[in-house]
């Protein structure tokens, strides 16, 4: 397919730039034997090395990975979790907020109106070193500093004090913009019955979720239009907001969703990715292996970062092209911007209101006793949807030969789980609610063959159901 290696022309100003500016990033292409006078075509570009946080971003110290070598240079630090925890530092400039609040135009001004009508934003990402608040707080700022009708309100993913906020605040505005993980926003609709009063759009990031998640949502906060009303963000710590939902891509996600058929054409596989489209000019994507690398420029400079996400790139005219053959009415052809597709972080991690699960996290858990001495230390990670359309962190964990599993021992797993992802993983302690915290513990057998089969290599997470068509 078109985007089979990268869409657009390659970054070759911000090769230039960050050769030119940061030091870290000159010692990089040295180590690997690179002159970067010969990087002159995108031939060249996609020769270049990958980077990542191992080969990148823990080799080389904090300041020599800015630009001009300069940390203070930087004026805002968002803060990402590790694998094990380890927090990575993100430092960003007023540039770099500016680049991604043009992303947020695109959702607000562009997609909603809300250059025109009279905007309550309330940001229920939570706040603090996280990207996700402070970053949208910013972004929306901009846009009133631009002249938007667009006030911002930031409780953060306080449900208390969202409820408390918006009945004094709703009725004075014409619409009412909720931006924050998609299990919280629910938790949000589901306390907040009068929500219907009002017009609602929601804004949505850090997880794939499916069709029928956004229908329900919609329905419970009285969303006219699910395809226009909603709109959900590829973002990260790394680079901010990388591309957005427009109504041409949900409609296109709506459309396969139905037809398992189209998703594996399109797509590879029967899962249901997240798909956005992205400006090239901004964030430069490529596909390698079945996963993502973008480069862009940011308070650290990323040259063909390798983001580790399971996905794909789709041209405009490609994508146009395809659903016409398939008979898909269009009724809006939207910017004319290529497409990316996330199914989300390879390396078998789960997201639960945002936050990131690692195995990592897990495994220490069950390397301690009492639980070590009955377990093998397999297990396997999912996030479903319960009957209400509420996710849960599930953990199948395997028992040790001739071991027999009881509810005692399930609780002991799970309370040994959520203390050490609440002992490793700021993320989620943060942004996962209290009352959601404890996993729900199932014990298999030794080599029970759904999840654990003998002589085939472990995974230690699956794909949801609705992250596919088990449900439609």
């Amino acid at each position: 397919m078109e985007g089979a290696h990268g869409v657009g022309e390659w970054p070759a100003e911000l090769f230039a730039r960050t050769v030119a500016g940061v030091p870290a990033y000159r010692a990089f292409l040295r180590e690997h034997g690179i002159d970067p006078a010969t990087v002159t075509t995108a031939e060249d570009f996609r020769r270049l090395p990958l980077m990542d946080k191992e080969s990148y971003h823990r080799r080389y110290p904090l300041p020599q990975r800015c630009r001009g070598g300069r940390l203070e240079a930087c004026d805002m630090i968002a803060v990402s979790s590790g694998s094990s925890g380890a927090p990575t530092i993100w430092p960003r400039s007023v540039a770099d907020e500016l680049h991604v609040a043009r992303r947020f135009e695109q959702v607000l001004g562009d997609g909603f109106g809300a250059n025109e009508r009279s905007t309550l934003a309330v940001v229920c990402f939570p706040l603090g070193t996280w990207v996700g608040g402070l970053f949208t707080l910013a972004c929306t700022r901009h846009l009133a500093a631009k002249g938007y009708p667009i006030t911002t309100v930031a409780p953060g993913n306080n449900k208390g004090e969202i409820l408390r906020v918006l009945p004094e605040l709703a009725p004075h505005f014409d619409q009412i913009v909720l931006l924050g993980y998609p299990p919280f926003m629910k938790e949000v609709v589901d306390a907040c019955p009068d929500l219907r009063r009002y017009t609602v759009k929601m804004v949505f990031a850090g997880e794939v979720f499916s069709e029928q998640f956004r229908d329900l949502v919609a329905q419970r906060a009285g969303i006219a239009d699910p395809v226009t009303d909603t709109a959900s963000l590829y973002g990260t710590a790394d680079a901010g907001v990388l591309g957005v939902e427009t109504p041409l891509s949900v409609s296109i996600r709506r459309f396969v969703a139905q037809r398992p058929e189209l998703a594996r054409e399109l797509f590879g596989g029967e899962r249901l990715p997240t798909l956005v489209q992205y400006d090239p000019g901004s964030r430069f994507f490529e596909q390698i292996d079945g996963t993502l690398a973008f480069s862009g420029d940011n308070g650290i400079p990323l040259i063909r970062y390798h983001i580790a996400d399971e996905g794909g790139l789709i041209g405009y005219q490609e994508m146009l092209k395809f659903c016409r053959e398939r008979g898909m009415p269009l009724r809006d052809q939207g910017p004319r911007l290529p497409f990316v597709f996330v199914f989300g972080r390879s390396l078998f991690t789960v997201s639960l209101f945002g936050a990131n699960i690692y195995p990592e996290n897990v495994t220490v858990a069950l390397e301690q006793p009492p639980v070590s001495e009955w377990t093998t230390g397999k297990f396997v990670l999912e996030t479903p949807e319960d009957a209400d359309r509420d996710r849960f962190l599930r953990v199948t964990v395997e028992l040790a030969p001739g071991v027999v599993g009881d509810d005692a021992k399930a609780g002991s797993v799970a309370d040994a789980i959520r203390r050490e992802l609440l002992r490793l993983n700021s993320e989620f302690a943060h942004y996962v609610p209290a009352g959601r915290q404890l996993p729900h513990v199932r014990l298999r057998p030794a080599g029970d063959p759904g999840y654990f089969p003998i002589g085939v290599k472990h995974r230690y997470s699956r794909p949801n159901p609705t992250e596919g068509h088990a449900h439609g």
